[in-house]
């Protein structure tokens, strides 16, 4: 399995900042202790191009980026402090997705030890999120196949409004997101299925849930490759996610979306999307344990 990597995922952020940028570094680096990959096998995959991004977003909010040409208003939504870093890692963090989609198609499973950038929609950002790196690896697959299906999987406690609202009219893209309903974002954008939960329910509960909703959502959509966003912040002790999940349910849980992905013959390709553990070293911890259980599948 390719797993996707870059040192530009991680830039320096106010000290007080509360998004733990760290993890990524964190996550590559528990992952090589562990014995599970070795340096060499983490692949730097570029930047995204211009061209990639416009697949997506607007030439206008791309400019807005790329310039530092956000109003003060745009910055606050999207919850950083805007410099030539943050964009670089914004552009590592997409390719790292796009790279990662492919080679999910070609060997049947890849990761991006980042992505999962939801909460950004094609003509703004919010929610530490710039631009949409799964619609934007989803929308670069179907440039060589346009009849490609594709199914998220978006597991994040967030509902991942800004994916909803990019493939709303496109009935190749399947967006199935598990989230607590009362939780951010605000203003939530339609899925193709949203299962919304309770705040704090048990990890039975919450698995249960995932089952169904995961096995009637492939039954009828049947699609070609599956991207699962694999958000760490539904653990018990996450500082934002209000669920529930110990480690061991959220090893479960990996387990399920990736042995149904490959019990259906699936190609999968993994993001991590959220996590802020109020024990720092645990969110890039669970995030590598989800790269742990797909490796050993």
């Amino acid at each position: 399995m390719q797993v996707f990597f870059s040192s530009r995922y991680t830039f320096e952020l106010p000290a007080d900042h509360p998004f733990p940028i760290y993890k990524y570094q964190q996550c590559a680096d528990y992952l090589v202790q562990q014995g599970l990959l070795g340096k060499e096998q983490l692949l730097d995959p570029g930047l995204a191009s211009l061209e990639d991004l416009l697949l997506v977003h607007s030439a206008g909010y791309v400019e807005k980026i790329m310039t530092g040409s956000l109003s003060a208003g745009e910055i606050r939504k999207i919850g950083f402090p805007w410099s030539e870093k943050l964009v670089e890692r914004s552009l590592a963090a997409a390719a790292g997705s796009i790279e990662a989609a492919k080679a999910a198609l070609k060997t049947g499973g890849a990761a991006n030890l980042a992505g999962g950038t939801h909460h950004a929609f094609a003509d703004h950002g919010s929610g530490y999120c710039l631009f949409n790196d799964v619609a934007i690896a989803i929308r670069c697959l179907h440039r060589s196949n346009r009849q490609l299906k594709v199914q998220i999987v978006d597991l994040d406690a967030h509902q991942g409004n800004g994916t909803s609202a990019i493939f709303a009219s496109d009935e190749r893209v399947y967006t199935l997101s598990m989230h607590v309903g009362s939780n951010y974002p605000r203003d939530k954008f339609p899925s193709s299925l949203d299962i919304a939960l309770e705040r704090n329910c048990s990890g039975q509960d919450y698995l249960a849930k995932l089952k169904d909703g995961l096995e009637k959502s492939l039954r009828s959509f049947e699609p070609d490759l599956l991207v699962y966003l694999a958000g760490a912040d539904v653990h018990k002790d996450d500082r934002f996610g209000q669920m529930n999940l110990s480690t061991e349910e959220m090893l479960v849980r990996d387990k399920l979306v990736l042995e149904t992905a490959k019990g259906r013959g699936l190609p999968f390709a993994i993001v991590l999307g959220g996590g802020y553990n109020k024990d720092k070293s645990l969110t890039a911890r669970l995030h590598a344990q989800t790269i742990g259980m797909a490796l050993s599948i």
